[in-house]
């Protein structure tokens, strides 16, 4: 990341991390031109594209970083680029991504109002759902956002599309390997599997504020299949447990600590009530209590106030309870599998889907030859 800025420096510039992504580009590019406050110059960092993204970006007007043997995941790919980069602020915005027209005039003019911000993130919501599963994320995406709304905090600066300011990336890399983990000069860890959480913890252990605004929207696309969300489910939850690893129990991540713990423990309920459930069925010992019956009607009604602007689709299936429950064990699971990984050292896989394709796998070997990585580029913190 270029230092010394000066009068003609660019105020923001976009770096869009792509990995054959030439299908996905021209919607997440024509976001950005159609933007309140135009960003001052767009990079696409091609990292070992073999379709035509490179082609694609240059066409639409874009500027092209071709990474050069990078072995860093989307982390390594940033890195590269920010280090030809000049500006005041950087806009990362994953390439299937598109953001709200006024993402980078609000995400400004809050860098300008709160000087203790290190960065401004978007709040990501699905794409129009095709099928019950992208319903399901659609409405977790949606839960999600009035999360953020009711609490107004930012958990994770998600990955999907945030503009940070380049003084805080650079405080970042001088604070690599002590007090931060990482190599020394990096903004990125490229041990990060979720590079968005690992520059969250970072940017709050040096003191930075962050903030993601319910206007400052962006949309990503939801998983097509089981098999692509566990993967990417996984990914998620195994990338907080090592960065979480790295970092220790601190001040900072004492309450993310709390937040796995208690997603253990919610994990071991949900799958505790339902065998209990089952085995009172089968044995012809189960009843209808009107406590239970009570609290489950709070909880429903909860979900159906959050997931209300989804639509009527998202309603319907959060009134009919069983999908919802039976895709939270389905997410538990991912959860459990991310832990016995972390527990044994292993490699979280990563997948980069197609549209309308099967899904490709892109192979790179890791240190050790005989281990590998599947490649991923959605990457995005729930």
């Amino acid at each position: 990341m270029s230092r010394g800025l000066g009068a003609t420096t660019p105020r923001v510039v976009a770096l869009v991390p792509a990995h054959d992504e030439a299908d996905a580009l021209p919607a997440t590019l024509a976001s950005l031109r159609a933007q309140t406050r135009p960003v001052d110059r767009v990079v696409v960092v091609s990292d070992n594209s073999t379709d035509a993204t490179v082609d694609v970006a240059r066409s639409l007007g874009a500027d092209v970083v071709c990474t050069v043997g990078n072995t860093g995941r989307k982390a390594g790919a940033l890195n590269q680029a920010l280090a030809q980069t000049e500006a005041e602020n950087v806009l990362v915005l994953d390439a299937d991504t598109s953001i709200a027209p006024t993402f980078v005039e609000e995400g400004l003019a809050l860098l300008h109002a709160r000087p203790a911000l290190g960065a401004v993130g978007g709040v990501f919501r699905g794409t129009e759902p095709t099928s019950v599963l992208e319903q399901l994320q659609h409405n977790e995406y949606e839960r999600y956002a009035v999360q953020i709304d009711v609490t107004r905090r930012t958990a994770v600066l998600t990955g999907t599309a945030a503009l940070v300011r380049t003084e805080a990336l650079a405080a970042v890399a001088r604070a690599r390997g002590v007090p931060l983990p990482g190599p020394p000069g990096a903004v990125y860890d490229p041990g990060a599997i979720t590079e968005d959480s690992e520059l969250t913890l970072a940017l709050r252990t040096l003191g930075y504020e962050l903030a993601s605004p319910l206007s400052m929207s962006c949309t990503t696309e939801l998983m097509p299949t089981p098999r692509d969300l566990h993967r990417q489910r996984v990914r998620w939850y195994k990338g907080m447990l090592d960065n979480l690893r790295a970092y220790g129990l601190t001040r900072v991540t004492a309450r993310y600590y709390g937040q796995q713990v208690m997603l253990a423990v919610s994990t071991l309920m949900l799958m505790s009530l339902v065998l209990i459930t089952a085995l009172t069925l089968v044995t012809g010992t189960f009843q209808v209590v009107p406590f239970w019956l009570g609290a489950s009607a709070v909880i429903v009604t909860e979900r159906l106030v959050t997931v209300w602007r989804g639509g009527p689709s998202g309603r319907l299936l959060t009134a009919a309870v069983l999908p919802k429950v039976g895709y939270d064990m389905f997410l538990q699971l991912a959860f459990l599998r991310a832990c016995w990984l972390t527990a044994t050292s292993r490699d979280a896989g990563w997948n980069h889907v197609h549209r309308g394709k099967p899904a490709t796998t892109h192979l790179r070997a890791e240190s050790a030859p005989s281990r590998f990585v599947l490649w991923d580029y959605s990457s995005r913190q729930t």
